[in-house]
């Protein structure tokens, strides 16, 4: 049976402390929008939501929302934000989605057993990509996908034409993009030197930005948070 979220309509102003209402009250700030329906504000229960996200399939789950008396529809969590000092959601954007109709997500890449070139060469396994993007049905959106290593010698790459594909999936990505490879230790070496070298010299690391979910709700649900959301 799929989880069953029961999304409880918001009403009153949408700005932050009506957010911080609504979370002080043990519930999460959220917008559901999708498949031809108005953006809605509404709160969900973070205890359902986080029993998804650290799911097998995460956020690629498909499950059932109920709105009011409307039935049921699919819905999946497609953005989703947290607290930066104790890591609470403060606030998840939900969409509809119809069975008969494509989507695109993002899968995990799941590397499997040690790689020759580790075992004999003493190199080093890197993942460059720990994620791919897709576009399928919904009911073939896989939980990850699974790549046997152990045939990489060094300095061998494992592509996105590698990975395995099937008629239910198209990948979005590169056929040539880089998902691992297998390095030689000096060269992991000398990369940590060159940055070292370079933070010492005052040229500042340029930061990496961790995305989670998607950031494609329409433009009137973010402004329906009044600021609530980043």
């Amino acid at each position: 049976m799929p989880e069953v979220v029961v999304a409880k309509p918001r009403t009153g102003k949408f700005n932050k402390n009506a957010a911080r209402r609504v979370r002080a009250a043990g519930q999460i700030p959220a917008v559901l929008y999708g498949a031809g329906h108005e953006p809605v504000a509404v709160e969900v229960d973070p205890k359902q939501i986080s029993r998804i996200l650290f799911s097998e399939t995460g956020h690629n789950t498909i499950f059932d929302v109920q709105l009011g008396g409307e039935a049921a529809a699919k819905a999946m969590i497609v953005d989703w934000q947290r607290e930066p000092i104790k890591d609470k959601l403060i606030h998840i954007d939900l969409k509809r989605i119809a069975l008969d109709k494509t989507l695109r997500v993002s899968v995990r890449v799941k590397l499997l057993g040690i790689p020759a070139g580790v075992k004999t060469a003493g190199g080093i396994l890197d993942q460059v990509l720990r994620e791919v993007e897709i576009e399928c049905l919904p009911a073939d959106i896989p939980s990850h996908l699974d790549v046997d290593v152990t045939g990489l010698n060094l300095f061998d790459v494992l592509r996105v034409k590698d990975l395995p594909h099937s008629e239910k999936i198209k990948y979005l990505e590169d056929e040539d993009a880089t998902v691992a490879h297998v390095i030689a230790i000096r060269e992991e070496t000398a990369a940590s030197v060159e940055a070292e070298v370079g933070a010492t010299a005052g040229t500042p690391a340029e930061p990496e930005v961790a995305k989670k979910g998607k950031t494609d709700a329409p433009a009137d649900a973010k402004k329906a948070e009044g600021g609530a959301k980043k």
